[in-house]
């Protein structure tokens, strides 16, 4: 039995938000790309993600913002909601099995089929407030899949751990009165959003890191601040926004990580999820947008979730 699933769907490559934006199917291409050069297709279960149902989507968002964004989809070219974000006729497709993925792999960890997921899927999520698209982001992803282990499932507590380089707001906004779920987030400031420094909600943890720092930093306020938080909170799941953009290499931030402390971060969740006496993880991708960078993180970071 494999211990890692790795989710996706092809119509995660259908959201185009034109040639030239970061945020483009080729960030999929890419990982599968470095995937299967890497071997890893041996040693990891692979799934479709469904699409998400409007009772699992609408546990995060009301729905008159679902249906605003059904109906806000172009017929053709494309529609921006902000300067950032924009849809395509493919837009909705896509957002919908990102969702769905998420949701799979909370039911495949709850049932101990196996013990984590990455969930390869765009458009990213961690950006999408309640009843908001920004930052490239029209659905929570992540807080889809953790509202769904609360309420479906009954978990009493649930983390999420966020180390894209943005300051995942949309996730702090949906949570911010659910004490449930603690979001632990870690990510350069002053950056945009411009948001997660000035005083989270009791039962969140932001850590703010100044541009240029790198992987030694990086590591010191992991160890000293972001593990300690999970570990208070005693969760029965965590999930991970798995932004690789503060990679050395991805010009969207100013830190400087490497593969090695995306693996470190990892290993480090994982012993919290044991201690905690569960193994159970899904990772979600949010940011990452220099395709080598982000494929070699992404694999290394697989690679540490499936003890390989």
């Amino acid at each position: 039995m494999t211990t890692t699933a790795f989710i996706t769907h092809r119509e995660c490559w259908l959201h185009d938000m034109g040639s030239m934006h970061p945020e483009c199917p080729d960030r999929l291409a890419a990982i599968n790309d470095r995937l299967i050069a890497a071997g890893l297709d041996m040693y990891i279960s692979f799934y479709d993600a469904p699409v998400a149902t409007r009772e699992q989507i609408t546990r995060v968002h009301p729905d008159s913002y679902f249906d605003e964004l059904l109906s806000s989809v172009p017929e053709h070219g494309i529609r921006h909601l902000d300067p950032d974000t924009a849809m395509s006729p493919g837009t909705m497709k896509a957002a919908l099995r990102s969702a769905g993925a998420g949701v799979m792999a909370t039911d495949l960890v709850m049932s101990g089929e196996i013990e984590n997921a990455f969930c390869a899927v765009r458009p990213p999520g961690h950006h999408a407030e309640t009843a908001k698209a920004m930052g490239f982001c029209f659905m929570n992803n992540v807080a889809i899949a953790a509202r769904h282990a609360v309420d479906v499932h009954g978990l009493e507590r649930v983390a999420i751990v966020d180390f894209d380089v943005h300051h995942g707001n949309g996730t702090e906004d949906i949570f911010r009165n659910d004490p449930r779920v603690t979001m632990v987030g870690i990510f350069q400031h002053p950056f945009y959003p411009y948001s997660g420094a000035d005083n989270p909600p009791a039962h969140m943890c932001n850590v703010p890191l100044p541009a240029g720092t790198r992987g030694e930093g990086f590591r010191q306020v992991f160890g000293d601040v972001v593990v300690p938080a999970l570990r208070s909170h005693n969760p029965q799941m965590i999930f991970i926004s798995a932004g690789f953009d503060a990679h050395y290499e991805d010009d969207m931030g100013s830190l400087g990580l490497l593969e090695a402390d995306y693996v470190w971060a990892t290993n480090q969740i994982k012993a919290v999820a044991a201690d905690c006496g569960h193994k159970r993880i899904v990772s979600v991708l949010e940011g990452g947008y220099s395709l080598s960078s982000l494929a070699r993180s992404v694999v290394a970071h697989i690679k540490a979730l499936a003890d390989l």
